[in-house]
């Protein structure tokens, strides 16, 4: 209030709301001496608009485009919200509220698999507008295609993907009669309406309301988020049943439990306020935002694949087609491609856990430092060529090996020195020594087993006999469909990786000139003809669409230099007569990190 007398007057009731609103400011912020009521309205308003703490309440209880003020908080008016026909609880009757979120709190609905795919891919295929239909959590095929699919989970009502604790507090909250029950999604409900009524009906799970993001609220609100969206609901909620003195939401994002939190404190600060005249009259709510460790499940591999890769056919369909739907950002043909990140023996997961035993860590080297491997035998880093795939009998080819020795280098890098058997069957590795790296400290590489030059016989209780299979370390990956891109340029990940190793084409008898193909030209062409996507939709050009998609090589003649033995290719020498350069040299044997610039947790690869 003013210091000083003023000859402006206002109702006794105006002037109880304004020492109100004055207090609760006071409490959060220093005001300078004011000396008028115009003084002291500017200095409130101006608080206002420069306080995050009330600028925040203030925009996440306000929605997003205008409302109607007017609008009744009425059991008929919230059941709009959902997508069962069923009545409501009476309001006077209602004293708890519980709010179930549904993905990987309630149910544990699967996630891309980070053993199939790579680590961009399992985020591009998250995003809503990477794909036609949108993404994993957008496209409800993902969801029908859980367990062994819609008709046979239903029939068991998708038995070992439920949250079974959960579950339990569901049947409880839908017993009392004093609760109402909600479950609660970001999922669209034009396209998981109806399989989540489903699935909650197999279950047996009785909620009075089953609430999924609409496209248009009933109010008009347009939500640029689902946080939005669930913000606005649980607001109407709250004013609908005013006796309801708790609530409680079980959350599995971290940063959704926040959000709630927030929302609550805020909420309550602006029922004290009593900020909004046209809402029903409450106390604040006591609310319970509850964390829900996740439960993280992934389909079947083969399943996986296939959903996505029907997803991308529709995708691509509608690319084709020039979908009128299609955004311009979306309007690209995509393919599944495979990452290889090396060739070797791969050791079975029995055998790798004898192998592990044979680490033996320093006294002053903690546990948690140390990555156990003991995985393969390295054939190369990279997509091997057909001609050492004939050394080593091709893909799916049987070795036996005995461990023979152990080695370790400056506590850093330990491995297992390994010969076939028989001694004398025909191997290849690019390491002077055939060996298993064992495990690696922080901060060291695999490619370190290669400097150990002294190993220490085993004794006879450690020289372990396993059985390994030829086979390639793989990762898929989805990019932009290329022309002209053949199976091992689509094994790097993007177009200045596709000839970072080098090809047996590369390597030309002497005095004939290297092969080659006139990219330039080939990609000022439309990319159609042949089966082949006719160009862009919305309008790009072949022309400038798909120009220059993979730089030419260099000019004719020699390529890289080479250089014999089993020890694979080195640094590369200057080109022939008609050419300049060759590429670069790959100085040697490359650790595996270098190649991908991933690490070796989950999407990346494992030595």
């Amino acid at each position: 209030p003013p210091r000083q007398k003023s000859k402006y007057h206002a109702p006794q009731a105006c002037l109880l709301r304004i020492r109100k609103v004055v207090v609760v400011l006071l409490l959060h912020f220093p005001f300078k001496p004011i000396t008028t009521p115009s003084q002291c309205i500017h200095a409130i308003l101006r608080q206002i608009c420069t306080s995050r703490t009330l600028a925040r309440s203030f925009a996440s209880f306000s929605p997003p485009c205008k409302m109607d003020r007017s609008a009744t908080f009425t059991p008929t008016a919230l059941k709009r919200w959902s997508c069962i026909d069923k009545d409501l609880p009476k309001p006077a009757s209602t004293n708890e509220i519980a709010v179930f979120d549904f993905d990987n709190t309630l149910f544990s609905s699967p996630l891309p698999n980070k053993q199939i795919w790579n680590v961009s891919t399992c985020g591009q295929l998250q995003a809503q507008d990477f794909l036609h239909h949108g993404g994993w959590w957008h496209n409800p095929r993902i969801l029908a295609a859980t367990g062994q699919g819609l008709a046979t989970e239903e029939q068991r009502a998708w038995e070992g993907y439920w949250n079974e604790r959960i579950v339990e507090l569901v049947r409880i909250a839908s017993a009392a009669e004093d609760t109402l029950t909600v479950l609660l999604t970001g999922r669209m409900e034009s396209a998981f309406a109806d399989i989540l009524i489903r699935m909650v009906n197999a279950k047996g799970l009785d909620f009075d309301m089953v609430c999924l993001k609409p496209s248009v609220s009933p109010n008009g609100e347009l939500f640029p988020s689902t946080m939005h969206f669930k913000q606005a609901l649980l607001r109407d909620i709250v004013f609908t049943y005013p006796a309801a003195r708790e609530i409680r939401m079980y959350e599995d994002r971290p940063k959704h439990t926040k959000g709630f939190r927030d929302f609550f404190t805020d909420l309550n600060k602006a029922i004290l306020m009593q900020s909004y005249d046209s809402y029903p009259e409450r106390e604040p709510i006591t609310a319970e935002v509850i964390q829900v460790s996740e439960q993280e499940t992934t389909m079947d591999p083969v399943n996986e694949v296939s959903e996505v890769q029907q997803m991308m056919n529709v995708h691509n369909d509608a690319v084709r087609n020039r979908d009128s739907q299609l955004q311009a950002s979306m309007a690209v043909p995509y393919k599944i491609k495979r990452s290889v990140f090396y060739t070797g023996y791969i050791i079975q997961q029995s055998d790798t856990e004898k192998l592990k035993s044979l680490v033996k860590l320093p006294p002053n080297c903690p546990e948690h430092e140390v990555r156990l491997l003991a995985n393969n035998i390295l054939i190369t880093p990279r997509p091997a060529p057909p001609s050492i795939l004939d050394k080593v009998g091709g893909i799916g080819a049987k070795m036996s090996w005995r461990v023979t020795g152990l080695a370790c280098y400056e506590n850093r890098v330990w491995a297992a020195c390994v010969q076939p058997i028989p001694s004398n069957a025909r191997i290849y590795t690019e390491n002077f020594t055939p060996c298993v790296v064992l495990a690696t400290r922080r901060q060291s590489k695999p490619i370190e087993a290669s400097r150990i030059q002294n190993w220490q016989p085993v004794p006879d209780h450690q020289a372990f006999e396993f059985e390994t299979t030829v086979g390639e370390k793989v990762l898929l990956r989805i990019e932009e469909e290329m022309r002209h891109e053949d199976s091992y340029e689509a094994s790097f990940p993007n177009a200045k990786n596709a000839r970072k190793h080098p090809r047996e084409e590369d390597f030309p008898p002497l005095g004939k000139p290297k092969p080659q193909r006139n990219f330039s030209q080939e990609n000022r062409q439309a990319y159609g003809g042949g089966g082949s996507w006719a160009g862009r939709a919305g309008g790009a050009s072949g022309s400038s669409a798909f120009a220059s998609q993979r730089g030419g090589g260099g000019g004719g003649g020699g390529g890289r230099g080479g250089r014999g033995g089993h020890r694979g290719f080195r640094g590369g020498g200057r080109g022939g007569p008609a050419g300049g350069r060759g590429g670069r040299g790959r100085g040697g044997y490359r650790s595996l990190d270098d190649s991908v610039g991933q690490g070796y947790g989950g999407g990346g690869m494992q030595y």
